[in-house]
């Protein structure tokens, strides 16, 4: 009797899987969108599945160590090293393509510093002599712009509480305070966005009252307005609908299950002029350091800001610039903008350096430099090229576990960094990845250290240009204050 009745199953199943075949033949050769479904019925389908899976196979099979983007495997491994508290040591020498242009290579002293003489680095005052509260900056590495909304909540969570571990600075984003920001401690820039998201009135305009209350909470030490960013310069910020859950549209401000879509620019910034005097009037209603990020496209801004300062005094200018590469980009961007719009990181940072340089203003204008600095050498460059300390969001994303799935703006990422569903945001264990965070920051601060007492130098904050050489297509490496000079001082008024 079970054998005719799973004889019968057997049947009823074979004949529904020919019915399912049989109707999508149909659809395939009827349907008009599908030039290869219409000709290949069936069989056709076979072309998207491995479409939709190269992707992965890439990543794991076909790809060396050193030949992913927009990171290829031997990084990624390298940060979940260190994330882990690993120890960064490797054998039988580097896989490091130190021939090929671009690569960096640093110059070893012949005595180094000897252990004894190597001293803590020191951290660096925001604002001071020109806000009421100035910031001291510790750490040379701190967390990146990613917004609650654009990152789930047990990834703020996380950051939160392994900044403050780490003695790192925790950046917003542009999506405004959530009680996860304050949950760890940490110290925290509010990033004040093209659509003023936790700041805004109800009519979006800029509030000084919530501004007042934002900068009531002690661990908020400075706020950043936020001209554009390296992954969509033009364009403002992106949060698909399904992300914007009731409580992000809460503290946003906005309405919850429908696109937040910020402007590309600030309504109430149209130029240089305009720009300085709402870094005045936040730092006089907060009384404490504003800084401005943007990408870089060209000498013009740096140019009309170091002038428009000059004229106005010091006291107009900014506390820092975030500067921002164009292969920077957590989020959700076009890709005709995250591919093509601004300049990298590496030449946008030395013509930074170089106007804040050559008009005295290095000391007054902190620099903040971002754009794929994920690694001890990338950080070490970004210092001897003149930033003063450097950001990163994938690399703290990689430290809470981030597999490079590229679904960061589809609400599916598999390990709960990027998503609102909450099955995939359970594998995301909030104390476990607030330690790696942590582990990820110091471990990244004493080889930055370690790559300076190196080139004989007593901490990191010490590197020049000089201790930098490019390798160039010949195969020849230049040193970095050869292809950058330093800026002579601009003639005085």
């Amino acid at each position: 009797m079970l054998n005719v009745l799973f004889v019968g199953l057997g049947v009823l199943l074979a004949l529904s899987l020919v019915g399912a075949l049989i109707v999508l033949y149909v659809q395939d050769v009827t349907q008009e969108k599908h030039a290869v479904l219409r000709n290949f019925p069936l069989v056709g389908h076979l072309r998207y599945l491995f479409e939709s899976l190269g992707e992965y196979f890439r990543q794991y099979f076909f790809l060396g160590d050193r030949e992913e983007q927009p990171f290829d495997r031997a990084t990624r491994s390298w940060v979940y090293r260190m994330a882990k508290n690993e120890a960064g040591i490797i054998g039988f020498g580097s896989t490091y393509p130190i021939h090929e242009p671009g690569a960096l290579v640093f110059v070893n002293a012949p005595f180094p510093i000897l252990d004894d003489e190597q001293q803590p680095t020191p951290a660096v005052l925001i604002g001071e002599g020109y806000c009421r509260t100035p910031f001291a900056g510790k750490s040379l590495v701190n967390i990146s712009a990613m917004s609650f909304g654009a990152i789930s909540r047990p990834a703020v969570r996380a950051l939160s509480r392994g900044a403050a571990a780490a003695g790192c600075w925790l950046d917003t984003g542009e999506g405004g305070l959530s009680p996860y920001h304050l949950e760890g401690g940490c110290d925290i820039i509010f990033q004040v966005g093209t659509a003023k998201y936790g700041v805004r009135d109800e009519l979006g305009r800029l509030s000084d009252e919530r501004l007042r209350e934002v900068a009531a909470h002690e661990t908020v030490r400075a706020f950043e307005i936020k001209l554009s960013q390296g992954a969509k310069p033009g364009k403002g910020g992106v949060l698909p609908a399904d992300k914007v859950t009731a409580e992000i549209a809460g503290i946003r401000g906005i309405a919850a299950g429908r696109d937040s879509l910020s402007p590309n620019r600030h309504p109430d910034i149209a130029d240089v002029e305009q720009l300085l005097d709402k870094v005045e009037h936040l730092r006089a209603v907060t009384g404490k350091p504003v800084g401005v990020k943007t990408a870089i496209g060209g000498p013009r801004f740096i140019n009309e800001l170091t002038a428009a300062v000059a004229r106005r005094g010091p006291q107009a200018a900014p506390d820092f610039l975030t500067i921002d590469g164009g292969e920077g980009g957590s989020g959700a961007a076009p890709q005709a903008l995250a591919d093509h719009m601004a300049m990298s990181i590496d030449e946008a940072l030395p013509l930074v350096a170089d106007a804040l340089l050559a008009s005295g203003l290095q000391e007054r204008i902190r620099v903040i430099a971002a754009g794929k600095l994920l690694t001890p050498a990338r950080v070490a460059w970004a210092l001897a090229s003149g930033a003063d300390f450097v950001n990163t969001a994938r690399g703290f994303m990689f430290a809470l576990g981030c597999i490079q799935a590229l679904r960061c703006h589809t609400n599916t990422c598999p390990t709960g960094v990027t998503t609102h569903d909450p099955r995939l945001q359970r594998g995301l264990v909030v104390e476990d990845k607030a330690a790696r965070v942590a582990s990820y920051c110091r471990n990244m601060n004493k080889e930055v250290g370690m790559i300076a007492h190196s080139c004989g130098l007593r901490h990191a904050r010490e590197l020049r240009r000089e201790h930098v050489r490019i390798v160039q297509a010949s195969g020849q490496s230049i040193a970095l204050d050869a292809l950058c000079p330093y800026p002579a001082p601009l003639p005085a008024s």
